[in-house]
């Protein structure tokens, strides 16, 4: 009896730690989503001071906190690199990552996704004296080209032939390499670049067109979850219908330039 007590307390204890369940079912019980992003990316995810208080604002966070008040929850936002993400969501320290990413075979083994919410367009980014220097992908060959690491763009940066690519967390990070002369240009999201080169007469966007790596950027939900994908969806939906998203990425890029 003593065995067979001790084999079921050790099934029990297994069984606990490797079944975490739809993360749906954390978040109510807690009554708080946490949201993981890197808030280096406007107008996606950034920071912003309001009234005297540094705030992380966005697209990004506009839609995370209408999927908030939906399920009628609290949120709180984690603010982290952005190749630390998925990685701090299947260790349960958050319960959802929203932050410019795209739906990648790599990412689809390790997260749940929802349906894509916006289709990312690359925009590049060069010193403004080297704007009629650079206006095709075959004028920027060979050179060295700053990408966010772990981003869709270091698959986009290969339309560029020979491309050097140089990865950094933050896009910040780039933008100074840039305006440094270490490398020759920078590619990210396209209202992302307009908000970069607006606030800096340094910098342009260049005329060089790049085809987007997928077919839109996603939000990352724990594997297993198909409620909490559901409820996000039907979130994403509501907003598509009422005109909102738009809403979000103009007000989101109008913060931007106004840094």
């Amino acid at each position: 009896m003593k065995i067979v007590a001790v084999c079921s307390l050790l099934m029990a204890i297994l069984v606990g730690c490797g079944a975490k369940g739809d993360s749906y079912d954390n978040i109510m019980s807690k009554k708080t989503l946490v949201v993981g992003v890197s808030a280096d990316y406007p107008p996606f995810e950034f920071h912003k001071t309001i009234n005297g208080k540094d705030e992380i604002v966005g697209f990004d966070i506009d839609l995370a906190n209408e999927i908030a008040k939906d399920l009628g929850v609290e949120m709180k936002i984690e603010d982290m690199k952005f190749e630390s993400l998925i990685g701090a969501l299947n260790s349960d320290k958050l319960d959802m990552v929203i932050s410019g990413m795209d739906p990648d075979p790599e990412r689809a083994k390790a997260v749940d996704f929802s349906d894509p919410y916006y289709v990312a367009e690359a925009g590049v980014i060069v010193r403004a004296a080297d704007k009629d220097k650079y206006k095709t992908p075959e004028d920027l060959k060979g050179k060295k080209i700053g990408v966010q690491k772990g981003s869709t763009f270091e698959k986009v940066v290969t339309q560029i032939p020979e491309a050097q690519p140089e990865l950094l967390s933050k896009v910040s990070d780039l933008v100074l390499a840039l305006e440094s002369n270490r490398i020759e240009a920078v590619i990210v999201e396209k209202p992302v670049a307009k908000a970069y080169a607006s606030n800096r007469p340094e910098l342009e966007m260049s005329d060089a067109v790049l085809q987007p790596a997928s077919d839109g950027y996603v939000i990352g939900f724990r594997k297993g979850s198909p409620k909490m994908v559901e409820a996000a969806n039907k979130t994403i939906a509501r907003l598509k219908s009422e005109g909102k998203l738009d809403e979000f990425i103009t007000k989101a890029t109008q913060m931007a330039e106004e840094q």
